[in-house]
């Protein structure tokens, strides 16, 4: 485990994502120096006691050259120990390694490994090639494809996609001609799509961490309540040894280093846990934390060039609530001003559905700043409930990628300094 008393200077990578907003409080209860770099003055990490200064970067979506080169810049200027991916700028760093190292600790697997990670139809290869179980999966590049091959109901996904984005599911024939329609629009067919059968069942998380290619932290926690856009408002931690045991064998098949995530259905009829989706990087680690499993502190001994020894599984039933989901997840269902108003009572009194569960996103008696952008939050909704889904995308910004940039980092010889 990390040595709390030893404070590091951690770049964090963006400050936009839930998941690097959750590290970063991790990393500020440990005691480290925190400065973030995000292309928005107004990312959700900026409304933290626990970070010491803000960089506003260029966007790593439009300009991931300007984007890699403003980072060296910093690591040059500060001194930092760590560099912290916290989201889809792993890609980039994995790809200029090299420009990296000597700069800062940094944990990452080779390129190609996280490129097949980070790419759904690699991942879905992958599984095949591993012969681990996901839903019957057909890999397609035309709209005609597509409709030769869909069974309904069925789930379509692009091959590059976060957060929920670029996925539809689809039950009859209108679904069906919808997504057609929305994959034309944005020109999806330029890269792979995937059509997988659609599979009753809960969807769950694992994260772990691995160290050259071997299992050193794993964490499983189930959905309890839902938010906006399908993400976790309640989480509760699992014991899910089958899913260690598919994830572990995808970490040594990749050689992975460093932060390896993936979704998975468990089926209502009670069959093996299905593979959906892989993130190379942590997702929400703070359920993890308040099991006792911190995977951020060991990303950090890993980024030093260090080989800490494997941690314990963490404990079950823990509890924890992203408020900011629950109440755009209240206002998305179509709560009304007095059902958000409840839903606000509830979280403030840790009472109904939050009894017995700690915050994630928004650790006010830890960061009391981090009330900011809830009580912004409940405010916006109380004023106009139906606002929730374009605040839920506000989420999906410059700090991420799409296709075009995953072809220009691709495309540059980013190894050359």
């Amino acid at each position: 485990m990390p040595d709390a008393a030893r404070s590091l200077r951690v770049l964090v990578s963006e400050g936009s994502s839930t998941s690097g907003r959750e590290a970063i409080t991790i990393l500020g209860l440990a005691g480290h120096h925190i400065e973030v770099c995000d292309p928005s003055p107004w990312c959700l990490s900026r409304f933290s006691g626990f970070v010491r200064k803000f960089h506003r970067c260029p966007g790593l979506r439009g300009d991931p050259a300007a984007y890699l080169a403003f980072i060296e810049q910093r690591l040059a200027d500060g001194k930092f120990d760590v560099l912290l991916p916290t989201h889809e700028q792993g890609f980039l760093f994995a790809r200029a390694k090299q420009r990296i190292e000597g700069r800062a600790g940094l944990a990452l697997p080779g390129f190609e490994s996280y490129r097949t990670a980070h790419s759904k139809a690699g991942f879905s290869r992958l599984l095949d090639r591993l012969g681990l179980p996901q839903p019957p999966t057909q890999i397609v590049t035309s709209a005609q494809q597509l409709r030769e091959v869909v069974r309904l109901p069925a789930v379509i996904k692009t091959s590059v996609g976060t957060a929920s984005r670029g996925i539809w599911f689809m039950r009859n024939a209108d679904d069906l001609e919808s997504a057609v329609h929305d994959l034309g629009t944005r020109d999806a067919f330029a890269d792979e799509i995937l059509v997988q059968d659609l599979v009753a069942g809960t969807t769950e998380k694992a994260q772990s961490v691995f160290c050259r290619g071997q299992m050193i932290g794993f964490h499983a926690y189930r959905q309890v309540m839902v938010g906006v856009g399908g993400g976790e408002a309640i989480k509760q931690s699992v014991k899910r040894p089958a899913v260690r045991a598919h994830l572990e064998k995808v970490g040594q098949a990749l050689d992975w280093h460093g932060a390896l995530s993936i979704d998975y259905i468990m089926p209502y009829d009670g069959g093996a846990p299905l593979l959906i989706d892989c993130n190379p990087r942590l997702v929400e680690p703070m359920n993890a934390y308040r099991a006792g499993v911190d995977l951020v502190g060991l990303l950090l001994l890993l980024s030093l060039g260090e080989t800490p020894a494997a941690l314990p599984e963490g404990r079950e039933g823990v509890l924890t609530h992203l408020a900011m989901q629950a109440l755009l997840g209240c206002a998305a269902r179509g709560g009304t001003r007095s059902d958000i108003l409840r839903e606000c009572r509830c979280l403030a009194a840790v009472s109904g559905p939050y009894a017995g569960s700690t915050e994630e996103l928004t650790p006010v008696k830890a960061d009391w700043i981090s009330v900011v952008p809830l009580a912004v939050t409940a405010a916006v909704l109380l004023a106009s409930p139906e606002s929730a889904l374009k605040l839920a995308r506000g989420g999906f910004g410059a700090h991420l990628l799409d296709l075009r940039s995953i072809r220009m980092i691709e495309g540059e010889d980013f190894g050359q300094t």
